[in-house]
């Protein structure tokens, strides 16, 4: 039997030279600390590996591993197994000093340095400096008068260095965490905290940077014009062996800044074609042609502005002070340029280029003795950014905002970006340019077989692909559907843009063919009904790399954006609104660690970990900021929560702390919290509403059941979490609240009457498809396959209201009826297909032995009935 872990990549056709870090999951019991790894190719040869334990099982052995590579050469496979491998030579080598670390890749040595404005001292290659002097920038406008009579003025800010810690130090892998805040150059403001994070690879040259900052300043006086990050590139040479290459939509805009085609004299057409691919070009043997150079024009100042996501333009000059000119305009940049002369120069990216517009890439100083390349994760060349509310008041009744408290404030939120930068020692063709730009937009990645994720048990409970009969069949063509569908409507609805790129909206508005995007809580989803966990259990059960992209671009938006990482909302997020940060309901559903914990553990990506550090105490903040304000006084409790999605929330940071660092304190409060349930008049499933102490985890008894069978309590991944947390705890007890809560749920009215002497009724229970997860667990448990079958009625669309999932088809609106041509589905609610795929995906798992084939009629009959 082979004992390896096959591992593929999960995009094909991967570059021949790189670093790729990624976790693997190990079932419990079988991985004890310490244990040591080799990698395999397909021909058995050996690669080394660094590795270490990300997250561990209660009995002590290792849950999650981390893993990084560096490779040279082209592999299709690679296969991953305990044991010994020889130590490895040649590793990374780091050096601390009093200003810095260098580190030493074997193939580059950068130098950062630990205070200062500048991040990056310097990278060279060979003995030769390609870059110096990363800095990150950014302009601050502010604004005084009227339109009309409008005043601006700008105020430039650079990097402060405050803290430089080495995260990672393998002969591998290595990274190097750098923190600090935003420094003016006029004045003594500092704002804007950052991380940056520089990856390095042994033998590679290329280096990862991945930037995080975050808005602390006014959003009525603070406009971001320019947000980025700048280096310094040393030239060599002629000016007509100075070239600047930028990304397109298929190939690369490729000039030299002095370019050989004259009048007079004629040059060679064939040095001007050897000019323009880049070789460095000699003049000595031909005077007349050399001496004639001086007076051809030389291009100083070279633009990308990516203005949105579907329009780019490039422009040059030839100096400051001269106008800029148009030398092109194309449809999606991947966001890559370069700028050298004889000795080579550096290539530099922004991933996401186009989705995160407005982006754009300058360079400046081509005729001096060191250019400037600067990347602009928000374009000087656009309008600034406007964090504003939309409204001066809320509108709860009328557009389903949360609240009448208008808590619309961006302080607190975050973004992140990544760069890709390449030292060349000569200008690089076409294919290695094309090679950079694939990494930078895909970044490599080793993935598990569908069937080991399942086997091994990770994230919980989830199907395999199943098309063994018709029923199923048609299930797994609804999920495909639904995922095309969104696949497609963030094109053609243009989800994109800096804040707003790997988010849906919420609510469609057939009327208008559009979506509600300026209606209150129907706009932006902000992980309302969980689209996250959808969009995971859809990777790990199919292995696609589209969905993992769709899932990659939501957690990086929903654990940067709708989430508040300083400030009085701190470790929480905003609910669904116009605006991200819009609405008044500041919870921890929407920041908890459920939603964010997958990309973590499949990525092994550090700026994830940060975040789910951060949400581990957001249980604390509703100490002043209780989510049931408008409903309780304060009583004689520190605040309140609900089971769900309050509670639910916290056991999704509380399982992530403890199974990351075997903290017992946030297993014990987990323990906490349940204990208090079952000492609950009806345990799980009775009241929801609770008065709760942050210090102790207690969940308290009002003595009323209050809130009773809120729908909240599933459908935030309350299910998920519990249904996970059970396989961990091991406690029969809490199996069976589960049980009975999903079995309790699907109960007429007055059969919950009548079962709790009328304390819990059925006013709640509205939405019987947010509880059939649970329903299907019971029907395992008591091995009730009456139970299992009513799963079935009820995702098939019996007594599920409007959250009817009608099957998914859409449908060609006429020319005229919008402002362009699109197609619909006219009933669609991502909060419906988030749930309903979501369940299905799990109850496939739990009661698929009970779905029959009739279920496809019953759908069928079921839409005619309501349509």
């Amino acid at each position: 039997m082979d004992d390896r872990i096959e591992l593929r990549w999960l995009e094909e056709n991967r570059a021949t030279s790189q670093g790729v870090t990624w976790g693997v999951p190990w079932a419990k019991g079988v991985l004890e600390k310490n244990e040591e790894f080799v990698l395999e190719t397909e021909t058995g040869e050996q690669i080394p590996v660094q590795s270490w334990p990300v997250a561990y099982w209660p009995d002590g052995t290792v849950k999650w591993t981390g893993h990084a590579v560096s490779l040279k050469q082209n592999v299709k496979r690679l296969y991953l197994k305990k044991g010994n491998y020889e130590n490895i030579h040649d590793g990374i080598r780091i050096q601390e000093t009093d200003t810095g670390f260098v580190i030493d890749t074997g193939s580059i040595t950068c130098r950062v340095n630990k205070f200062g404005s500048s991040i990056i001292h310097s990278i060279s290659m060979g003995g030769h400096v390609y870059c110096e002097n990363g800095v990150l920038v950014c302009i601050r406008e502010e604004r005084e008068g009227s339109p009309g009579n409008m005043h601006f003025r700008e105020e430039k800010f650079e990097s402060f260095v405050e803290e430089v810690i080495l995260e990672q130090k393998g002969p591998i892998r290595c990274v190097v965490k750098i923190s600090g805040k935003h420094r003016s150059l006029t004045g003594t403001r500092r704002w804007l905290p950052f991380t940056v994070r520089l990856y390095f690879y042994k033998s590679q040259s290329s280096v990862r940077i991945v930037h995080s900052f975050v808005f602390d300043g006014d959003k009525d006086k603070d406009f971001i014009k320019g947000l980025g990050m700048t280096f310094d590139v040393p030239l060599k040479g002629e000016y007509y062996n100075r070239h600047v290459r930028l990304a397109g939509d298929t190939g690369f805009f490729s000039e030299a800044i002095q370019l050989l085609s004259t009048w007079r004299p004629r040059i060679p057409e064939e040095i001007y074609r050897r000019q323009i691919r880049g070789k460095i070009i000699s003049l000595e043997d031909n005077p007349e042609i050399k001496n004639s150079t001086e007076a051809i024009a030389a291009w100083d100042g070279f633009k990308l502005v990516q203005i949105t996501s579907d329009t780019y333009m490039i422009e040059k000059r030839t100096q400051e002070g001269c106008c800029w000119i148009h030398a092109g305009t194309g449809h999606r940049s991947a966001g890559v340029a370069y700028a050298g002369g004889e000795s080579g120069g550096l290539a530099a990216g922004i991933r996401n280029f186009w989705q995160k517009y407005p982006a754009s890439i300058e360079i400046h100083g081509m005729k001096k003795d060191t250019a400037a390349l600067t990347l602009w994760f928000w374009s000087y060349d656009a309008q600034p950014m406007d964090l504003r509310h939309y409204d001066t008041v809320t509108h709860v009744e009328s557009h389903y905002e949360g609240s009448e408290e208008l808590r619309s404030t961006p302080y607190g939120i975050a973004n992140t970006s990544e760069i890709l930068i390449q030292p060349y020692e000569k200008t690089p063709n076409y294919t290695e340019l094309s090679e950079l730009a694939s990494l930078l937009s895909s970044p490599g990645l080793f993935v598990c077989a569908p069937e080991y994720y399942h086997k091994v048990k990770a994230f919980g409970v989830w199907s395999l692909v199943d098309h063994s009969s018709k029923a199923k069949s048609f299930i797994e063509n609804q999920l495909d559907r639904a995922i095309e569908f969104y696949k497609e409507e963030v094109e053609q609805r243009k989800w994109y843009g800096f804040w707003n790129y790997g988010d849906f909206m919420h609510t469609y508005d057939a009327v208008r063919h559009t979506w509600k995007y300026d209606m209150g809580g129907y706009a932006w989803q902000n992980t309302e009904l969980v689209p996250t966990y959808w969009l995971w259990y859809s990777f790990l059960r199919t292995g696609r790399s589209d969905i993992f992209r769709m899932a990659e671009a939501m957690s990086r938006h929903t654990m940067d954006v709708d989430t508040y990482h300083i400030g009085e909302y701190k470790g929480l997020g905003s609910r669904h609104n116009v605006v991200h940060w819009g609405c008044g309901c500041k919870e921890a559903r929407i920041s908890m660690a459920g939603h964010h914990r997958f990309y973590f553990y499949l990525t092994c990506d550090e700026r994830t970990g940060d975040v789910l550090d951060e949400v581990k105490d957001a249980d604390f903040a509703y100490i002043s900021l209780d989510p049931l304000r408008a409903y309780y006084p304060r009583e004689n409790y520190p605040t309140h929560v609900r089971t769900g999605p309050d509670w639910a929330a916290f056991c999704s940071n509380w399982l992530t702390q403890w199974e990351r660092y075997e903290d017992t304190h946030y297993r014990d409060k987990i323990l906490t919290g349940i204990s208090c349930l079952k000492k609950m008049p009806y345990r799980l499933y009775g009241g929801t509403v609770f008065g709760y102490n942050p210090e102790t985890g207690e969940l308290i008894y009002p003595g009323e059941e209050r809130g009773t069978g809120s729908h909240l309590v599933l459908c935030m991944g309350g299910a998920q979490i519990w249904l996970e947390l059970s396989d961990l705890i091991q406690d029969q007890e809490w199996d069976e609240m589960l049980a009975e809560y999903g079995e309790f749920y699907t109960l007429s009215a007055e059969e919950k009457t009548e079962r709790t002497s009328g304390a819990v009724s059925g006013n709640g229970f509205a939405f019987p498809i947010f509880s059939a997860s649970l329903l299907a667990y019971a029907a395992r448990k008591r091995k009730d396959r009456e139970l299992g079958k009513k799963v079935w009625e009820i995702l098939s669309g019996k007594g599920s209201g409007h959250h009817t999932p009608y099957r998914i088809e859409k449908y060609e609106v006429g020319k005229n009826k919008y402002f362009k041509e699109i197609h619909e589905i006219p009933w669609i609610s991502t909060n419906t297909i988030a749930q309903w795929a979501l369940n299905l995906i799990v109850c496939l798992e739990l009661a698929g032995d009970c779905l029959t084939d009739d279920f496809v009629s019953k759908v069928k009959s079921y839409e005619n009935n309501v349509n």
